[in-house]
């Protein structure tokens, strides 16, 4: 029994008819999590045949390719653009179902759209001016509804800047994170392990926690 029905399966159709490029998805498991990855590996498989542009690739959490990728929790997703699979820092930790799903229909178009991350001038400016690493966790749940905004905008400045890794991580699936980082809420933005945004913030209130991660890292 699929896991999709056939009116989601057409609302996602409907939702991929611009996709441009493929889209290769790098799927990570473990036998430590063999139920979740199960579930997510069929969850994927029903998405792919609803697009040809859609490629699933199913790894071992251990493996080689997951390293390569820095995929370290499994079920772990790796987004990967085009046939030269280039990677433009795009993950998702955990299951991405119930209003999570939405992250991952959304992560499919941004990266199978072919075109530039729409943002604000401002972001942008700030983005072309980067020269170093950053990396943004995005804490969710399922049951969320405010939570996709929050790993889409994540991933919009991801693809728009080499230097920027977003990760949206299922929170309830790894609770070891969520009491590193004092995860009380969500959506929770993590920056560089730093700054930490509460809630679906706007883009201009995300452009000025990313400075102030910035400043805190250069004091």
């Amino acid at each position: 029994m699929g896991l999709m029905k056939d009116k989601d399966r057409e609302a996602v159709g409907e939702a991929f008819a611009g996709l441009k490029q493929a889209v290769h998805i790098v799927l990570a498991t473990s036998a430590e999590t063999a139920e979740y990855s199960a579930v997510a590996n069929q969850l994927l498989a029903e998405v792919a045949k609803i697009n040809p542009q859609i490629r699933i690739e199913t790894v071992d959490l251990q493996s080689a390719r997951a390293a390569e990728l820095g995929l370290d929790k499994a079920p772990g997703l790796a987004f990967l653009r085009g046939s030269e699979q280039a990677d433009h820092g795009i993950r998702f930790a955990g299951l991405p179902t119930g209003y999570e799903f939405v992250t991952l229909i959304e992560a499919i178009r941004l990266v199978g759209d072919g075109s530039e991350a729409r943002l604000q001038p401002a972001t942008v400016n700030f983005l072309q001016a980067l020269d170093h690493p950053m990396r943004l966790q995005v804490f969710v749940t399922p049951t969320c509804p405010y939570c996709p905004r929050a790993v889409v905008l994540a991933y919009q400045l991801a693809l728009a800047s080499p230097f920027v890794h977003a990760e949206g991580v299922e929170v309830s699936e790894f609770p070891e994170l969520g009491d590193r980082y004092a995860v009380m809420g969500v959506p929770k933005t993590v920056i560089d392990e730093i700054v930490h945004v509460e809630g679906a913030a706007p883009e201009s209130m995300l452009l000025e926690k990313l400075r102030e991660a910035l400043v805190a890292e250069a004091a």
